[in-house]
């Protein structure tokens, strides 16, 4: 069964990577896609993602990273996902999530979305707080993959830690 996990990692945290290794364990094939929002200008572009991830994922034989502008239900018709995978921290998160089951479910009945709270350790990353310890040029080495660190501070003009 293929599973999609839609976000806009911006940029993509051990959070985001913990879902995708789970994920990972549950379905045959794992469809990262990186959404493409008009409405949102992100800290690193679309292509910029795409690769962290590529990078990030490049161990795991079941994932894929894709990039996709359009509706989630959209893309997992053309991908025939049966199940949307959203990572929740907390209530509020659930609440969010709940309300875009409802809206996909509509747009496509037959599409499930699961719900995979996140582990302890990761409760509370976010690419939001990544995105501001970065800017100030604080230490991020424990909420990213080691792996795309060096691109992640680039982004930011930052050296050090």
């Amino acid at each position: 069964m293929i599973c999609l996990y839609p976000g806009s990692f911006d940029p993509v945290t051990n959070g985001h990577m913990d879902i995708i290794l789970r994920a990972s364990a549950l379905f045959d094939e794992v469809i990262v896609a990186v959404m493409v929002n008009a409405n949102k200008h992100g800290t690193f572009s679309i292509a910029q993602r795409v690769e962290m991830l590529k990078t990030a994922c490049s161990g795991i034989s079941n994932v894929r990273v894709i990039e996709f502008a359009g509706l989630t239900a959209e893309l997992a018709r053309k991908m025939d996902a049966r199940v949307l995978i959203r990572g929740v921290r907390g209530a509020s998160d659930v609440e969010n999530e709940m309300m875009m089951a409802r809206a996909n479910r509509v747009l496509m009945p037959q599409l499930e979305t699961l719900l995979l709270p996140a582990s302890p350790e990761h409760e509370t990353i976010s690419s939001s707080l990544v995105r501001e310890i970065a800017g100030f040029g604080g230490d991020i080495s424990a909420f990213v993959p080691e792996c795309v660190l060096k691109d992640i501070r680039k982004g930011y003009n930052k050296s050090g830690n």
